[in-house]
């Protein structure tokens, strides 16, 4: 659907259906996630192009917060505009948020985590069927030119030799850009180079800046401190949510002595099991610190970041396809990004096919999608009872 033509009057209710059932369903981490989403917002019911979801998939991987969670915001707000926005991404995020609250209540009650070892035995080997399923046709759009298909294999290959997510995006989207700029003309060229660089160097501030923010000193527990922690994590968090880790270990396990080391491990294992971003277990140590109202406060702290970003972002990205070098860069960040979603797929299949089980799980996964395009819910809920079963039985 073009973004100039008003959406269905049901579309809103839609929408947030579809949000929700993939807010208690979308395991798997940020890339099974944008999979699924790909599926049922451009193949099912072609609320976008291939072309205008890579389109937000790419500046997505430019702003901080959690990548996923980000691309609902951004489909919520294309289809039924800033009320859209809010919609979506809260059907997105309060159902994860929930289920990681109920599993803190049970971690204080009784102790411990409930065993969730076979249910991600079975979800991993569906997901990365659904992963390779998206990849291979958002690559279709992205690797449009053959200049584009080598950058985005080439920067796959750096990032899988351990260079930074967002350097990666921004030396991809440059090459592009001076590409573009240097046929245009030496005038256009300069004109689009400086305006690259300048932007460039500003995102690396940020980064630098981010990664350079440690908590330092004492600092007694209270609500705001820790809605101010979440929000400053949720504003300067690049990369995968895997990061948010070490900005916890840094600031509330080794300064402020908040959590324990095995709390946080904890709370990274409840996000990893439960459906939703990562980004929930901040929901799990909010629970810890002070019940609901602290997963509560928690929770909008470091999501909130993300609506600002999205609502920013998403009015800016009319003007960069209207220009043409700022096109070119975002061509660039596109191929790249799928240069990233390979590389995120080859590691999942590393971890995830690991006996005979996962794999003949995997090849039916691969006949049930690529053939009789059964919906990715109930591929990933036949996954979670069958590695069940399989754990409890081996």
């Amino acid at each position: 659907m073009s973004e100039n033509t008003p959406p269905p009057k049901n579309s809103l209710a839609e929408l947030a259906g579809l949000c929700l059932r993939l807010g208690f369903t979308a395991f798997g981490g940020p890339a099974a996630h944008i999979a699924m989403l790909e599926q049922e917002v451009v193949e099912k019911r072609e609320w976008l192009s291939h072309e205008e979801f890579l389109d937000l998939l790419g500046i997505t991987n430019l702003i901080p917060g959690p990548n996923s969670t980000e691309m609902v915001i951004h489909v919520g707000h294309r289809r039924c505009g800033a009320l859209g926005m809010w919609v979506a991404g809260l059907a997105f995020i309060l159902p994860a948020a929930f289920i990681v609250c109920i599993c803190a209540w049970l971690y204080v009650t009784f102790g411990s985590l409930p065993q969730a070892e076979g249910i991600l035995l079975g979800v991993k080997p569906v997901v990365l069927i659904i992963i390779l399923q998206a990849f291979w046709m958002l690559w279709k759009k992205a690797a449009k030119t053959k200049a584009l298909g080598i950058l985005g294999i080439l920067m796959g290959l750096v990032a899988f030799l351990g260079i930074g997510e967002l350097e990666v995006l921004i030396f991809a989207g440059a090459v592009m850009a001076f590409a573009a700029g240097y046929k245009a003309g030496p005038k256009t060229h300069a004109k689009g180079l400086t305006t690259v660089v300048l932007g460039s160097s500003a995102i690396l501030a940020l980064i630098i800046f981010g990664t350079g923010w440690q908590a330092t000193g004492e600092n007694p527990y209270s609500e705001w401190a820790l809605f101010a922690f979440f929000a400053k994590v949720g504003s300067i968090l690049y990369g995968s949510g895997y990061v948010l880790l070490a900005f916890i270990e840094s600031g509330l396990v080794d300064q402020w002595q908040w959590i324990t080391q095995d709390q946080l491990v904890d709370a990274v294992a409840v996000g990893q099991v439960t459906p939703g971003p990562l980004f929930t277990t901040a929901t799990f140590i909010g629970f810890l610190m002070s019940g609901p109202k602290g997963a509560l406060i928690a929770t909008i702290g470091i999501f909130l970041p993300a609506f600002i970003f999205v609502g920013i972002s998403g009015r800016i990205l009319p003007y960069i396809r209207q220009s043409m070098w700022a096109g070119a860069f975002l061509d660039g960040v596109n191929a790249a990004s799928l240069g990233l979603m390979a590389v995120v797929t080859a590691q999942l299949g590393i971890s995830g096919l690991r006996d005979p089980f996962t794999i003949i799980l995997a090849l039916m996964s691969a006949v049930f999608i690529f053939k009789f395009k059964i919906n990715n819910t109930w591929l990933i809920a036949g996954g979670a009872v069958l590695g069940l079963a399989y754990s409890m039985v081996f």
